[in-house]
């Protein structure tokens, strides 16, 4: 048992993850005024019915049926952050903002990923602008 120990802890000794910060309205705020890039990872369609949140990047991840190409998404994000720079992923609910987050901290090598907890339903309904894309 102490080998299958020693040797776990040998294998992951240097897998590192990032933490995945989960941020509310205030902070998400701060956090544009200081020029961290927000990527609105939803579909068009979307954008266009509730707005999105000014200089957001618009970036759909998944399709209207589920579907993604991380191969096809990743250098579309690096060209707005780069892994060691902070990025702020937003959905709608922050449900699917919270799987990309996920995917980037633990699996992209992202290092600062900052999550929109409920996304831009709460942005709406805290009062907060948005803008039509």
């Amino acid at each position: 048992m102490f080998r299958i120990l020693i040797l776990f802890l040998a294998l992951f000794a240097n897998t590192s993850f990032a933490e995945i910060h989960d941020i509310d309205n205030n902070k998400l705020s701060a956090m544009l005024e200081n020029q961290v890039p927000l990527v609105d990872i939803r579909t068009r369609k979307e954008w266009q019915k509730t707005g999105v949140i000014p200089n957001s990047h618009l970036l759909t991840f998944f399709d209207t049926k589920g579907n993604f190409s991380t191969e096809e998404w990743l250098p579309k994000l690096a060209a707005i952050a780069e892994k060691g720079d902070p990025v702020i992923i937003i959905c709608r609910s922050g449900n699917r903002s919270y799987v990309v987050a996920k995917f980037l901290a633990q699996d992209a090598g992202y290092r600062y990923v900052y999550h929109a907890k409920n996304g831009i339903i709460s942005w709406i309904k805290s009062g907060n602008k948005t803008i039509r894309p």
